[in-house]
């Protein structure tokens, strides 16, 4: 009997242990896929951070597995029709690795369409999509859509007009962007992003249109020392769109459904277009420190350029009237969009804060005073180093406020970023002056000396206690 009551309650017991783990382990996993690396801002700045803030809405309920660099197979122009068909849940995608299957989503990539800063592009992007592309994107559930960075002209010679361009061989991302540049008197040259610094290398290519964030990413500012952009309006952009596989959506319960809804549309777009302008602006101002020009055409001056590129324009709007579409009201919707949210203030990346730097100096000078007053005076070191800790914090917050400087300024800001390390070694030097006033009534304390042994031994006897609590 004994026995069989110990099974009955071992088997009763095992459900509760069950019911536990179920509770704990999320009811929807969905694989999120794109081709950028897991280092990149798109990555760390705008998915990853995307994905856990619909896990945490979703109360755990949903898990996202973000999967970088094309980990789950296939190339970049195979990932909207993965989610399309299921093999990924997830996609962060350019329609414009497949031309002309999304016609009127690159109207956005058209030259001197788009704004220079990808927040606001971002968000007019979001919503032309909802009145306008719903048909392009039927097979799947888009959450939004996003324009990268602006780009622009990397070349190691000025180029101020369209003279200059004449001759020019230069890598493009967009169909659109070539077209422009045979508009302009130049050749584009289209290639896998990553074959591009072998490509300048071997003289190729003479330089690229390309958006700041892959200046870092391929190292193209050790390579093209020039930059050139244009004020209001970009040469060109990539458009982006993160969309979801319709029957992964479809079978959320309604709860779940609102968690995705609310973590789509314009605030979603704003996260993506925020990100790529502060990865513009830091790029820029490492640019900017190392002494490379970077030129902006004013509009009198991009007003030609303008005028040069009509004629891509113009080839658009016949491809969109054969499509029996009205391009020019799809152009009129886009540039009343941009118009909206022109004034959209400048995404600031996040600072840290000065008290952390504070603290750090702090906690750093504690040691400081325990190793050189070991013990002789307990209650004049307390106050030596209250001293000696209020002066590091005055370089501390010096440091703290260049770095926020470039935010309100980028050149000037790049300027004092680089004096910056010079001020950080003058500190310490400072503070080794500091020492010697101790040393004086140390030695004026000579009865003092047979101390440091005991105290010697008393720091010897606490380390072997803490070397056997770690062992245990």
């Amino acid at each position: 009997m004994r026995v069989a009551r110990r099974t009955f309650l071992a088997m009763a017991a095992a459900p509760a242990v069950m019911r536990v783990a179920f509770a704990d382990a999320p009811q929807f996993t969905f694989k999120l896929h794109h081709a950028f690396s897991a280092v990149s801002s798109a990555h760390d700045k705008f998915l990853a951070p995307w994905a856990r803030q619909v896990e945490t809405q979703s109360g755990g309920r949903i898990r996202i597995d973000l999967f970088p660099s094309m980990q789950l197979g296939g190339a970049p122009a195979d990932l909207f029709d993965q989610a399309r068909d299921g093999v990924a849940d997830i996609v962060w995608a350019r329609p414009r690795n497949t031309p002309g299957r999304f016609p009127k989503i690159e109207a956005f990539e058209l030259p001197f369409v788009p704004s220079r800063r990808a927040l606001v592009s971002s968000k007019a992007i979001e919503d032309y999509a909802r009145a306008n592309l719903a048909d392009e994107f039927r097979d799947v559930h888009p959450i939004c859509f996003s324009c990268s960075d602006r780009g622009v002209l990397h070349t190691n010679r000025p180029v101020h007009t369209i003279e200059e361009m004449r001759g020019l061989r230069l890598h493009v991302q967009t169909r659109f962007t070539a077209a422009a540049l045979h508009a302009l008197g130049a050749v584009g040259v289209p290639m896998p992003s990553a074959q591009l610094p072998l490509a300048i290398a071997q003289h190729v290519v003479e330089g690229c249109i390309d958006p700041w964030d892959m200046v870092p990413t391929f190292k193209l500012n050790d390579l093209l020392k020039t930059h050139i952009e244009f004020a209001d309006l970009s040469l060109s952009t990539t458009t982006f769109v993160l969309a979801m596989n319709k029957a992964a959506y479809d079978k959320l319960p309604h709860d779940l459904k609102t968690v995705i809804d609310n973590n789509s549309g314009q605030p979603a777009a704003a996260i993506a277009g925020a990100m790529w302008d502060v990865q513009a602006l830091a790029v820029v101002d490492m640019v900017s420190g190392r002494g490379d020009p970077i030129t902006t055409l004013l509009p009198e001056a991009v007003a030609h350029w303008r005028k040069a590129t009509e004629p891509v324009i113009e080839a658009w709007l016949k491809d969109m009237k054969e499509h029996k579409v009205d391009g020019g009201k799809l152009l009129a919707n886009i540039r009343a969009l941009l118009a909206k949210y022109v004034n959209e203030p400048e995404p600031q990346p996040p600072q840290p804060a000065p008290q952390s730097d504070e603290a750090k100096a702090d906690a750093s000078a504690p040691p400081k005073v325990d190793a050189t007053t070991a013990t002789p005076t307990p209650p004049k070191p307390a106050t030596k180093p209250t001293t000696s800790a209020a002066a590091p914090p005055t370089p501390s917050p010096a440091p703290a406020v260049k770095p926020a400087a470039p935010i309100a300024q980028p050149a000037p800001a790049t300027a004092s970023v680089t004096p910056a390390p010079s001020p950080a070694p003058a500190a310490p030097p400072a503070a080794t002056p500091a020492p010697p006033p101790p040393p004086a009534p140390v030695a004026s304390q000579p009865p003092a000396a047979p101390r440091p042994p005991p105290v010697a031994a008393t720091p010897v006897h606490p380390p072997p206690p803490k070397t056997l609590d770690i062992p245990i």
